[in-house]
Order: structure tokens, then sequence, then C-alpha cells
């Protein structure tokens, strides 16, 4: 039985990367995320908006079998090692592996690599680190802006004017466009001068259209 076991996110690099590290490893897929918020609680979110946007998840469909084949694993080694893909959203996997199997998220247990090479993998086996929690609370913010806006604006535009959906990012950005739009609309142009002088000594107190005009004076 191997003494390590590495969990990745791919099927298809499992096996690959179990031929880099040897007899003494094991390597298994999660098949992606195992974890996704719940559709309970108010508004159908699995978020508790009211309690500091507290997330309730839980398995996807057909990730229970996933995830009680990688513990059976898990149970048996000396260590276990979370390899899935180096950015926020592979963290988040990351970090849903590390919780449902009860390991210490203190402890080192995350390695990272760019690309599937035998120096690639042995080097991040040696800079084994514990999981970017930065990272995490980043992914696990943007996917609840997913759901509350895949939730709640899609289904008001639905009903509204017909609209198929409501993004995080086309709807910020629609949002800004239209405020930057107001504020032109609303701006009021106002009279403004700049007096340019070549001089030590300068009194100036210019007169315009019977009230006093706001003026730079730049010394040179």
């Amino acid at each position: 039985m191997a003494k390590n076991l590495v969990i990745v996110e791919s099927p298809a690099k499992a096996k690959t990367i179990e031929g880099y590290l040897g007899s003494d490893y094991k390597v298994i897929s999660s098949v992606g995320h195992i974890l996704d918020l719940a559709t309970t609680g108010p508004h159908g979110l699995g978020i508790d908006v009211e309690n500091n946007f507290e997330p309730t998840y839980k398995f996807m469909r057909g990730k229970k079998k996933v995830f009680n084949d990688i513990q059976k694993l898990a149970k048996k080694a000396d260590k276990i090692y979370i390899a899935t893909d180096p950015e926020s959203e592979g963290e988040e996997i990351g970090w849903h592996l590390v919780m449902e199997l009860g390991l210490d998220v203190n402890e080192a247990s995350r390695i990272v690599f760019v690309e599937i090479t035998k120096n690639a993998v042995l080097q991040g086996i040696d800079d084994v680190r514990t999981l970017d929690m930065n990272l995490v609370k980043s992914q696990e913010t943007r996917r609840m802006i997913d759901r509350i806006m895949g939730f709640r604006l899609s289904k008001l535009l639905q009903k509204k004017i017909k609209a198929k959906s409501a993004g995080r990012v086309q709807s910020v950005a629609l949002r800004m466009i239209v405020e930057r739009e107001q504020e032109i609309r609303a701006f009021v142009p106002d009279e403004y001068w700049k007096l340019f002088a070549k001089t030590e000594l300068l009194d100036l107190d210019y007169i315009g259209n019977d009230k006093k005009i706001k003026a730079d004076i730049i010394f040179d």
C-alpha cells in the first residue's frame, strides 16, 4: 500500500503523475469540484445573507461516491497531498477536500505545479505549503456572487425585461456605464481660467460677467 496519497482534479493527469512519483505514492482524482452551494435557506441561495453571508455546501451530484473512494485511500495513507489546479478555484477544491477529510487546514499539504512534467511534479512535492486561504475566500466570494446574481437578479430581469440572465461581470460593468452616463448628463459646466505669467510679483483679480472667476496662477 502506498504511503502517500496525492489528490488531483483531472483523471487524465492521475496516472501520469503517479508514474513520476513512484510506488510510494497513489494518485487519485476528485474529478473537479466535490461540493457546491446548497439550494436551501432564504431564496434557495445556500447563503445566509442575514448572518455574515455564511454559506452552506452540499456534495454535487455523483460526487459522494468519488469522495468515498478518496476517503478510503486517505484513511490508509501516512501523508495526503492536495494537488488541485494552481489557481483560486483549485485552491477552493483543495479546501473542500481538506475539510471533508477532516485534515488540519494549517498543515502543509498543498502542492502546486504548472506543467505535468517529472521535474515540475517533484519540485511541487519539495515545495509543499499550506492552503492559501486568501485564494480560497476569493473564489468562495466569487461563487456566492454568482449564486446571488443567478438566483435573484436573473429572475428579476427575466420577469421585467425578458432577459436571459445577469452575470457578476456584465451587470456591474453595465451599472458603471449607467452611473457614468448619469454623471455626464448632470454635469453643469463652469467657466475656468488658467493664467500664465512670468513675473516675480503679481497681484491679480480678474472679474468676468460681474463675478469673480476661478483662476489658477502659475509662476514660472
